[in-house]
């Protein structure tokens, strides 16, 4: 967790640092947090960092331990079951609406963000490769034109971000997942569309299971 400077709103960087933070494991869970660690670590005053908290706890980032305050909140197995179930419900109709606005440029694109998530891969770069996992994902909800798909994804997408590290270390895994999103892709070259969107269901259904298996062990 790196020091403020002023150009945003020191609640946005507050925000946004705290929740990198969390996601990327270096705030685990049940661990405390109080508004005077917090500010000290970020050298900001404790209004900007009480009011990032309160965002985080509604998002439910962070959660009330008592007397003790705020802590970060624990993997909840319950949460990412219904990330998973919405997300196999809305990308297939991410992808039907992506199928009607996509052209030759945005199939480029697309298999740019799939080129640069394979080179993560032979990296083994674990926070490039979650970055490339989200850009493909987010493409994909902005080609739909559908801003609450957008929306909604972006915040269930962090949550993702706190599995998706142990997950993509397993080599087959992060491996497939790029040959899943490059099917996706290609049958919307053809517009298949139904085909894209079996596959992007497909896909959905196994990286449940690889979230779950993580979580449980």
């Amino acid at each position: 967790m790196e020091s403020l400077v002023a150009p945003k709103t020191l609640v946005d960087q507050a925000y946004a640092v705290i929740l990198d933070a969390i996601c990327n494991g270096t705030l685990e869970p049940d661990e405390r947090l109080t508004q005077d660690a917090v500010a000290r670590r970020l050298k900001v005053s404790r209004q900007p960092i009480h009011n990032a908290l309160l965002l985080l706890k509604a998002q439910g980032f962070v959660r009330e331990t008592g007397r003790r305050g705020l802590s970060v909140a624990p993997l909840d197995q319950k949460l990412f079951h219904s990330i998973y179930e919405f997300r196999s419900a809305i990308e297939p109709l991410a992808v039907r609406l992506a199928a009607a606005r996509a052209v030759p440029q945005h199939l480029s694109i697309a298999r740019s963000l799939v080129a640069h998530g394979e080179a993560a891969t032979r990296r083994r770069d674990i926070r490039g490769m979650i970055e490339a996992d989200m850009n493909f994902h987010m493409f994909l909800y902005e080609l739909s034109g559908n801003m609450l798909i957008v929306e909604t994804m972006r915040l269930n997408w962090q949550h993702l971000r706190r599995t998706m590290g142990a997950v993509l270390q397993v080599e087959t895994i992060s491996t497939r997942v790029w040959k899943e999103h490059a099917a996706v892709i290609d049958a919307l070259a053809e517009r298949d569309v139904t085909g894209a969107m079996r596959r992007i269901e497909e896909h959905i259904v196994r990286a449940h299971a690889d979230v779950t298996a993580s979580l449980e062990a």
